[in-house]
């Protein structure tokens, strides 16, 4: 039946009385227990409902568990309601509530008539609304927004509720904070887990090592994420920001703007509340490394955010060195994942901003900028025989063997001298001068100081044999140190600053080949060389003599 049809049948009979197809909707807010009852009780009812009716012809229903009713957006039973309404599989719905459909007026008024549009009606059952009735919109309109004006009550009512459990000090927020576990509104350490943020404030304030460092070495002492993968920069930062770490309590970081938006307006720290509450927020850092790793961070943001180059360079070792030849931009250091894995690259700051229309010069990877590099090098006219002749004179004199032999002789003296003092602790007991208990506790001292001093001369045995085996290779050693200076794990920062003032990159037309000028320090006006891609994910690359 359309629409037309039913509103004239509607004028001598009672909705129940009409021949339609029938389907409902039904919805719950949470998914905790006693609400998921009342969405299968909800379930039960209306299929019973539809189904003893004679006139009416039973349709599979509609269910969304645990989505809020502010907005439509994630709901999926019901948007999938609307699409299946619009391909004609149902004549009308039966739903509890306004509420049911959404506690926005708009939403509730937008979708009833799109329904109407459709041909389908919607009964309201507890606000004993029928859309198909000609005033039911302005009845919806009235229940819509008593039914907003609710969601907006129970909003404030929250955000009072969060203000109060703020003043009282309990602990807000989400239950997976690294190093703790939420527990009665107070947080409690979790030692595995809190060794671990141990460790990153020791890496970034005592051992100053960058944020992709820690990262990094994290992930070489075996550290991962709960999916299993390394940590990531936005993590470490926001572990070492994080000021309940060194035991302060710190809440009202962030403010929903207005209850029918999505919008979450963010304060900065000095809006915060924030003050030290070690019995709720027990620290896992002392309040002075905490302050030493955040004054650092501070210092580094600055000088990262400072409109200077040389302090984007300190980033990579090619970061600011490496420019497009068609638009003169700096390259972004990016990383793609291949099945062998992931491999360094650099591509054009208006291709990163805009794809291939803002910029069609190629990519260049990191380990062809290494080749090029190496190359230029052995083509400088440098004496290499003496560079590898000084380096040898320079790790040979670094074998530390007169060195070696003081630092065992010391090791074997206080070996000694703790020997003497177990001797002298045994004749004091002899004389009854000292209790047996107290002879048991001073000797195990003792054991334990001669078990370090014996583990450093095992050390320091190791250290004088391999010295004495270098000393033998020294062939071997010309060899390591020629192949040393090919650099085969690339270039340090500092060298490549030292070293290179620019490469440009340049298409060619071909996606396998590439130009490349190199500008040394120090070294020819230009240096140019072609990258020609060959199948395997291999470059070679050739110098071009102008």
């Amino acid at each position: 039946m359309d629409i037309y049809e039913i509103r004239n049948e509607l004028n001598g009979k009672t909705i129940f009385e009409l021949p339609l197809r029938v389907t409902y909707y039904a919805r719950v807010s949470t998914d905790k227990d006693a609400q998921l009852h009342s969405l299968s009780a909800q379930v039960q009812y209306y299929s019973e409902l539809i189904r003893k009716n004679p006139s009416w012809r039973f349709v599979e229903g509609y269910v969304d568990e645990g989505i809020s009713g502010t907005s439509t957006d994630k709901r999926e039973s019901f948007l999938r309601m609307i699409d299946d309404a619009r391909s004609g599989r149902f004549d009308f719905i039966i739903t509890k509530e306004i509420s049911r459909f959404s506690r926005n007026t708009l939403d509730s008024i937008r979708y009833t008539q799109e329904l109407l549009r459709y041909g389908v009606g919607v009964l309201f059952q507890s606000d004993n609304i029928n859309t198909l009735m000609p005033d039911a919109e302005l009845r919806l309109t009235i229940m819509s927004s008593i039914a907003q004006d609710e969601v907006r009550k129970i909003s404030e009512r929250v955000k009072f509720g969060f203000k109060r459990a703020i003043e009282k000090g309990t602990v807000l927020g989400s239950d997976r904070i690294w190093g703790y576990r939420k527990q009665g509104g107070r947080l409690v350490i979790q030692e595995e887990e809190a060794e671990l943020v141990r460790t990153i404030f020791d890496l970034y304030a005592n051992q100053q090592l960058g944020i992709r460092r820690v990262a990094g070495r994290l992930t070489d002492l075996g550290y991962r994420n709960s999916n299993g993968n390394a940590l990531s920069f936005s993590t470490i930062r926001g572990i070492l920001r994080n000021p309940k770490y060194k035991g302060y309590y710190c809440g009202g970081k962030s403010s929903k703007v207005d209850h029918k938006l999505k919008k979450v307006k963010n304060f900065t720290p000095d809006q915060w509340v924030i003050y030290k509450d070690e019995v709720n927020v027990p620290p896992i850092v002392s309040e002075a490394v905490w302050e030493k790793a955040n004054q650092l961070l501070d210092r580094r943001s600055a000088k990262q955010s400072a409109e200077d180059r040389t302090s984007y360079q300190n980033k990579y070792p090619y970061s600011g060195k490496v420019l497009c030849g068609l638009h003169r931009e700096p390259y972004y250091r990016s990383l793609y994942h291949y099945k062998s894995g992931d491999r360094e690259v650099w591509r054009c700051r208006e291709y990163v901003r805009d794809g291939k229309r803002g910029c069609a010069s190629p990519p260049i990877y990191t380990a062809e900028l290494d080749d090029m590099v190496r190359q230029s090098l052995w083509e400088l006219p440098l004496e290499k025989e003496e560079i590898v002749h000084d380096l040898i004179q320079i790790y040979t004199g670094l074998t530390g063997g007169a060195k070696i032999e003081e630092e065992l002789a010391k090791c074997r003296a206080a070996v000694d001298g703790v020997l003497r003092r177990k001797d002298k602790l045994l004749d004091l007991n002899i004389d009854g001068r000292i209790s047996d208990e107290e002879l048991a506790l001073r000797n195990g001292r003792f054991n334990e100081e001669l078990e370090k001093l014996r583990a450093q001369l095992r050390e320091l045995e190791e250290e004088r044999r391999k010295e004495r085996e270098m000393a033998e290779r020294m062939e071997g050693l010309t060899e390591a140190v020629t192949r040393e200076l090919a650099f085969p794990g690339g270039f340090s920062i500092g060298l490549i600053d030292a070293l290179l003032d620019r490469a440009e990159v340049f298409g060619t037309g071909s996606g396998d080949l590439l130009r490349v000028k190199l500008y040394l320090k120090g070294g020819p006006d230009e240096l140019e060389y072609t990258v020609r891609r060959v199948r395997g994910g291999a470059s070679v690359c050739t110098r071009r003599y102008i």
